[in-house]
């Protein structure tokens, strides 16, 4: 049986897709094509083979920053949290980081590292991993005393301590912050490739708009919203399976 959680992605995705199609049928701009045209020049997309070509391109900056963001976020977070040294002297950067305008930055990598790889990586990263050092940082600082007490007095080692008590603990706001750090990750990702080069799905999105393809480019706007929502998804699956004893769910379920 479908469980109520789901049920109501479920019901959130069509209301959304039924006020796209309303809106488009009115229309709110000549510009605002309808849900079902949008879909069907995005299967036509996959059809021909543009769409995943152009995925390839986009995957490849996505993914190295990511995974980047993720590893280094995550051990700088706990780094910080955990020695309020390094917390006075790292966190006011990053805090500037998740406070600056961001996409200002580009001109500079650009000129910097080029318009390669590089660039989009760097702009992915700058983009995903304060939010992820944050939350975690935080989530790390504000692990209730007496959990590392109760540690301690078992003669828990600190590594035990840390990785048996700090990490389950502040799991869920750390893997808060990686599905807010995976959007904001996406958000540079396609960002770069509209201000750096033209390339991936940024290129489909420029190129369908000169052109007044509007479906295609609201088709390749939304293959972004979903490859995002599947991947906070997977996140969400393992959290659950590491970490059992913070699943929170309604009463219902």
């Amino acid at each position: 049986m479908i469980s109520r959680a789901n049920l109501l992605k479920v019901l959130s995705a069509f209301l959304l897709c039924g006020a796209w199609e309303i809106a488009g049928r009115i229309p709110v701009s000549y510009a605002f094509p309808t849900f079902l045209d949008s879909m069907r020049a995005f299967f036509e997309m996959i059809g021909n083979g543009v769409m995943l070509a152009a995925y390839k391109e986009t995957l490849r900056p996505l993914v190295i920053g990511i995974v980047i963001s993720a590893v280094l976020g995550i051990g700088l977070g706990l780094w910080v949290g955990l020695n309020n040294f390094f917390d006075w002297l790292f966190s006011p950067i990053f805090i500037v980081m998740q406070a600056a305008p961001l996409a200002a930055l580009i001109p500079l990598l650009v000129l910097a590292y080029g318009i390669g790889l590089t660039s989009k990586v760097l702009v992915v990263c700058i983009m995903a991993m304060p939010v992820i050092v944050l939350n975690t940082s935080g989530a790390v600082r504000n692990t209730p005393e007496s959990f590392k007490e109760m540690g301690k007095s078992f003669l828990a080692s600190r590594t035990s301590v840390l990785l048996r008590i700090v990490i389950p603990a502040a799991s869920p706001v750390i893997f808060a912050g990686l599905r807010l750090g995976v959007s904001a990750g996406f958000i540079g990702a396609i960002l770069a490739e509209l201000k750096i080069t033209p390339t991936g799905v940024g290129d489909i999105i420029t190129y369908s708009r000169s052109i007044a393809d509007y479906p295609s480019m609201y088709a390749a706007i939304f293959s972004i919203i979903l490859l995002a929502v599947l991947f906070l998804n997977l996140l969400e699956k393992i959290e659950t399976i590491l970490f059992k004893g913070n699943q929170r769910g309604y009463v219902s379920d």
